[in-house]
């Protein structure tokens, strides 16, 4: 299994490369991709970005793979599916809780399904924290080609398997905040010494 980091956003909320932007001395991206590393079932880190990106990001010393794709995460998820199944995740999540990551990834393994995908009671979906089948790029690049960008989407019209999120220790919760905002930096520093 790999662990996908999704790092082509352009940072327009955040104000400038959000990824790169420093907390307790190291990139964001890396507090996620450290957090991916201790992982059990994961076998490889590598990052997913665009041609603009990729220069920068290659310094860390991943396998840093190009999403031809301008057209949002699901080019990302379709991108990472070439290398097989994977758990895929946004490189603004530090706060990544590898039980957690575990967990989704052992029940994609036992359902045998298309994606693995936490969802609210609500039913929103975390797209960016779920694991996918390698089975799956074939129907995403089906949805890329006739124009249906909406990953969220894709995965309702497939036969994914659903993690639902308030069955499961409140505290996992924290795995799926990202970092959009600078705001959301100042969030993050009650916590970052407990976390971080």
């Amino acid at each position: 299994m790999i662990g996908a980091v999704l790092a082509g956003g352009r940072g327009r909320r955040f104000g400038g490369d959000k990824l790169l932007f420093k907390i307790s001395r190291k990139p964001l991206i890396l507090h996620t991709i450290e957090k991916l590393e201790v992982v059990k079932r994961i076998d490889e880190v590598v990052i997913v970005t665009s041609k603009d990106n990729a220069e920068k990001l290659r310094g860390f010393g991943y396998q840093v793979i190009l999403d031809e794709l301008p057209v949002g995460p699901i080019g990302g998820i379709y991108t990472a599916l070439s290398l097989g199944d994977a758990f895929v995740v946004a490189g603004d999540m530090p706060l990544l809780i590898p039980e957690f990551v575990d967990f989704i990834v052992e029940r994609f393994e036992r359902a045998k399904k298309p994606a693995c995908v936490p969802r609210w009671s609500n039913g929103y979906l975390e797209p960016l924290h779920a694991a996918y089948s390698s089975d799956f790029k074939d129907f995403l690049r089906e949805k890329i080609e006739t124009g249906q960008y909406a990953i969220n989407r894709a995965i309702r019209e497939s036969e994914a398997c659903y993690i639902e999120i308030e069955s499961l220790p409140e505290e996992w919760r924290e795995s799926f905040f990202n970092v959009n905002t600078r705001e959301d930096l100042r969030r993050i520093r009650g916590i970052q010494e407990r976390v971080l």
